[in-house]
């Protein structure tokens, strides 16, 4: 049983010790605790359910790093890392150690960021919430009792809901505030109850020390085939990152964020952070059985107050409606959360042009100028009058947790493609025969991204047919058993070639136009690998 006592005490950190400390509780205790604290709702089958209020994803547009002599020429500054200044925060840290002194019990988990021990980082968290304490908890890597009685916190989180921030007084936007500082090792999150919030903070922590180290952070999942061979998947929210890595077939090492050292593939964390609308028992059993479990926190979904009945279809709450819960509960996840170094690496899209190949191959300098471009697209469904789909490019798949300018982490992901000689894949996960908002037009089944996959990660699809695309210049198979062939030919699929052609010029556009802010930051051969407006249709 995890102990309740703190090997370093709040006091030695400057931070005020309420009337009750609840230290790392296990998960049993801290239901009990929102519980009665009025938290959430214990759901039928088990599950702690919880709204999140007005914030049901991250805020963006007011995360801030403090702008001083350790970060001025280390981190990437524009509209992703913007930054806050050492009296802004030195006023926003004296009003939250103010209102943290107004609780009379507050949370703490001493947790580590990282499973592999040379390269993970000790993470105190301090909650008002017990249901944050258990969402942290279960998302961290939990040391054991032992690493407890000798656990020294390198950074703090503090996360006050209840707190409001003052822009005029703090150097801020709005009454919600994520400030980073590297330098007191300090975050303070305020004015949202979106938990994500916390998780994101620690990725961020990992993505701007370890490749200092010459260690590749990522944002993505990662699995083990029954050959050995580990491989990674890159992905933005909604590409199947998840999905597709809780493979039945394969042993999950994790869903989210990962590390990648001489000598493994390592988790960030030690639990799962899944979407769950419209989740189906039939497509992702692995992960609806977890909407079934004490121990699992949801996040916005709709539950019946007097049956306790979850309905994961109504998105009235939230479209991000989430589940968090320990990787373990995932049948086939690694008891170590390692796994060895990849042997293939899987960037994932969901192009709702309906442009994109469901699955390419790609040279290593292919491979990074699509690691840096990030791209998906989406469609806005909900917002009336939305009739074209949206490319988002989003650098490394997860520019919003990248400290340092992306070149880092691309040549550190180029360098260890070529030391290792590994495949590169990009899979589309989005629609087909059209764009996304063309009547009739569907996404991708995922039982042929399924197949597509199995054949690229087990080697039998270096043995099919290629054929290079036109646009893009990848390599596209033209048949694979048990795939329809016409899903391979994005501009077959299409009623109107010509239409198809149209699209096509015009995401290649795109890509061209966002990466010009890289271009400078790379070597020809990327520069290279860039599309080029095809004059000859496919």
């Amino acid at each position: 049983m995890a102990t309740t006592r703190l090997n370093v005490p709040l006091s030695a950190q400057g931070l005020p010790e309420p009337a009750a400390l609840f230290a790392n509780l296990g998960t049993a205790p801290l239901v009990e605790h929102a519980v009665r604290n009025g938290e959430g709702l214990l759901a039928k089958d088990g599950p702690f359910v919880v709204e999140t209020g007005k914030h049901t994803g991250r805020s963006a547009k007011d995360k801030y790093i403090v702008r001083d002599a350790e970060t001025e020429d280390t981190v990437w500054w524009g509209k992703t890392n913007v930054g806050m200044t050492p009296a802004h925060f030195a006023a926003l840290k004296t009003d939250f150690l103010a209102h943290l002194a107004t609780k009379d019990k507050l949370y703490v988990a001493d947790l580590f960021g990282g499973s592999q021990p040379d390269h993970r980082v000790n993470v105190r968290v301090v909650n008002e919430f017990a249901w944050h304490n258990l969402f942290i908890r279960t998302l961290l890597v939990r040391p054991t009792d032992v690493e407890l009685a000798s656990f020294a916190p390198e950074y703090t989180i503090i996360d006050l809901p209840t707190f409001r921030a003052d822009p005029a007084r703090h150097g801020c936007r709005s009454e919600t505030v994520v400030a980073v500082n590297f330098t007191e090792k300090l975050i303070l999150i305020g004015g949202t109850a979106y938990a994500g919030e916390m998780k994101k903070s620690v990725f961020g922590i990992l993505n701007y020390l370890l490749p200092v180290k010459g260690v590749m952070p990522m944002h993505c999942s990662a699995n083990i085939g029954d050959d050995g061979k580990t491989a990674v998947f890159f992905g933005l929210s909604g590409t199947g990152k998840t999905t597709l890595s809780a493979d039945a077939s394969r042993t999950l090492i994790g869903d989210d964020e990962h590390g990648w050292s001489d000598t493994a593939v390592f988790n960030f964390e030690g639990g799962c952070y899944a979407k769950v609308i419209r989740l189906s028992a039939e497509a992702e059993p692995e992960i609806f059985a977890t909407t079934k479990r004490f121990g699992t926190v949801l996040e916005n979904v709709v539950i019946d107050p007097e049956t306790r009945l979850l309905d994961l279809d109504d998105a009235s709450l939230a479209e991000n409606s989430r589940a968090s819960y320990p990787i373990d509960f995932i049948p086939n996840a690694s008891e170590t959360n390692l796994g060895p170094v990849p042997a293939n690496v899987v960037m994932l899209t969901a192009d709702a042009y309906g442009v994109l190949p469901p699955i390419a191959r790609m040279t290593p300098d292919q491979a990074m100028y699509h690691f840096l471009s990030g791209y998906t697209a989406r469609v806005a469904g909900t917002e009336i009058g939305v009739t074209e789909p949206e490319a988002t490019f989003s650098t490394c798949f997860g520019a919003p947790f990248m400290p340092r300018h992306p070149s880092i982490y691309g040549n550190l992901l180029k360098e260890r493609i070529a030391k290792g000689q590994v495949k590169c894949w990009l899979v589309n996960t989005g629609w087909t025969g059209g764009k996304a908002t063309m009547e009739g037009i569907k996404r991708m089944p995922i039982k042929a991204t399924r197949a597509l996959l199995n054949a690229a990660l087990d080697g039998s699809l270096n043995e099919a047919e290629f054929r290079k695309d036109a646009n893009f210049g990848f390599e596209v198979p033209v048949s694979v058993p048990g795939v329809d062939s016409k899903l391979l030919d994005p501009r077959g699929a299409w009623a109107d070639a010509a239409d198809y052609d149209r699209t096509a010029q015009d995401l290649v556009g795109k890509f061209i136009d966002n990466f010009a802010q890289f271009a400078d930051h790379v070597d020809e051969g990327v520069r290279q690998a860039a599309p080029q407006p095809a004059t000859v249709a496919a």
